[in-house]
């Protein structure tokens, strides 16, 4: 067969035929009496078995070595050949976020698209000091891409950088609030506390939102910094939380603050007093939640806690009896 026809037959040029015949990789059989390569079925099916080769990503060098070293071994080739695919994917996906969060970022122009890269630079900077510059630079009208301060702010582990993480995030808008609901997902405890900590510093509805959703999280410590951040922004749907806080004895004195910036009416101080009574009856409650539940009706205004605090002060728990008869003093005094 003429080199011609096993290019037709093979989808292999005749330039590149030529090509691996330079290179060593195959030699056609014969030749005709007029000088033509002439290429046997041995030949053909050694150039469909170094196009299957080079399929899998092997360069021609390695192809020659793998067809003609009889004591070549295909594993350990395999193993690199895997090793560099994955580097390669890897290498691939990095530029591909880098490209989104650029995009992402709204760049008028190759100003902002140059200002956007070192602010990413800067985020992936092993220097402390270099990734906290970048948090406050993003005050200074650069383009933020929110997805990668979200990604910064769930991985960092220095203080002072996660704080200014946290506050150029709180500047971004609502658009983080959905990435680090998501962190609250995490199979890492820390990337979970991470992100609740992050919507407690975010304002608007959404935060609050993602906050209350939270409230169902199976981690205590997302629940109760959920709860706490909701009660200082007067949402009720914080109160059965905040009380379980206090019986457990997790924060407790945080959640009795959080209770006592809920109860801001009537109304809701004498719910919130109701449900804490309630809870001092329960059977289950130990002495000293007895004792924390107590100190938590001192800062809830209404009659409904002053009788409650009153009641107690005759308590057969000592311990409860003497708190509640003493910040029965401290509410007279007032």
């Amino acid at each position: 067969m003429l080199i011609g026809e096993v290019a037709r037959r093979s989808g292999v040029s005749a330039r590149m035929l030529r090509h691996y015949e330079s290179l060593g990789l195959m030699r056609p059989s014969s030749r005709t009496g007029s000088g033509y390569r002439e290429y046997s079925g041995e030949d053909i099916r050694r150039i469909f078995h170094i196009e299957s080769l080079r399929s899998l990503g092997l360069s021609l060098r390695e192809i020659g070595r793998a067809l003609d070293d009889p004591g070549f071994t295909p594993s350990a080739l395999v193993d690199d050949l895997i090793r560099q695919t994955r580097d390669r994917i890897a290498a691939e996906t990095e530029l591909l976020t880098r490209l989104r969060r650029i995009d992402a970022a709204d760049p008028a122009g190759w100003e902002d698209v140059l200002q956007v890269v070192a602010f990413l630079q800067a985020l992936g900077s092993q220097s402390a000091a270099t990734r906290q510059r970048a948090a406050l630079a993003s005050a200074d009208e650069v383009p933020v891409p929110v997805e990668a301060l979200v990604e910064a702010v769930l991985r960092e582990t220095e203080p002072n950088v996660a704080g200014a993480l946290r506050w150029a995030l709180a500047r971004s808008g609502d658009g983080g609030t959905a990435l680090l609901a998501e962190g609250l997902g995490s199979p890492v405890a820390a990337v979970r506390e991470r992100a609740v900590q992050s919507l407690a510093e975010m304002p608007g509805d959404e935060a609050t939102a993602r906050l209350r959703d939270a409230l169902a999280n199976p981690d205590v410590v997302v629940r109760g910094r959920a709860a706490v951040t909701l009660g200082t922004r007067g949402v009720a749907d914080a109160v059965p939380a905040l009380i379980h806080m206090i019986v457990e004895g997790r924060n407790d004195t945080d959640a009795a603050d959080a209770l006592s910036m809920l109860a801001s009416d009537t109304a809701t101080a004498d719910q919130i007093a109701t449900r804490l009574v309630d809870r001092l009856a329960h059977d289950t409650t130990e002495a000293p939640a007895r004792v924390r539940l107590t100190q938590a009706l001192a800062d809830i205004p209404g009659s409904t806690a002053s009788c409650a605090l009153v009641e107690l002060s005759h308590d057969g728990d000592r311990a409860v009896a003497l708190t509640a008869a003493y910040l029965l003093q401290l509410r007279d005094a007032r």
